[in-house]
């Protein structure tokens, strides 16, 4: 299925999460590309938009190819599939990880929550 834009793909996935609408669900986006699917995916849904931070871990001689990523929290996640595929060495993926710094700016998940606490959701009162 092709689309116009990610906006138009998050309107095409919200049509196949309908049944979902009014279930205590919080819609995530990653930055990059999947914002804009997810908001258009709370905007049906009338849910919470939240977004998570990572940063990727790329392939060494394919950075755009990630193999994981860590999230804002420290979170580690590693696709086992992609590693094999290219033979990573635990050297090399912990090299990567070294070079990949912290995901998003400090303070960034603890700010998103204390907005949440304060404006009834990361988005206001929207949808609750």
């Amino acid at each position: 299925m092709l689309f116009i834009d990610r906006a138009d793909a998050g309107r095409h996935l919200a049509q196949r999460l309908r049944h979902l609408r009014g279930t205590d669900v919080v819609v995530l986006g990653l930055p990059r590309g999947g914002v804009p699917v997810a908001f258009e995916v709370a905007e049906e849904l009338g849910a919470l938009l939240d977004v998570i931070v990572v940063r990727k871990l790329g392939v060494p001689f394919q950075p755009e190819y990630g193999f994981g990523a860590i999230g804002e929290d420290g979170a580690r996640v590693i696709d086992d599939r992609v590693v094999g595929l290219t033979r990573l060495t635990g050297p090399e993926m912990a090299a990567v990880e070294a070079g990949a710094g912290p995901a998003g700016p400090p303070g960034a998940a603890i700010a998103r929550r204390l907005h949440a606490d304060t404006a009834g959701g990361p988005h206001g009162d929207r949808g609750r």
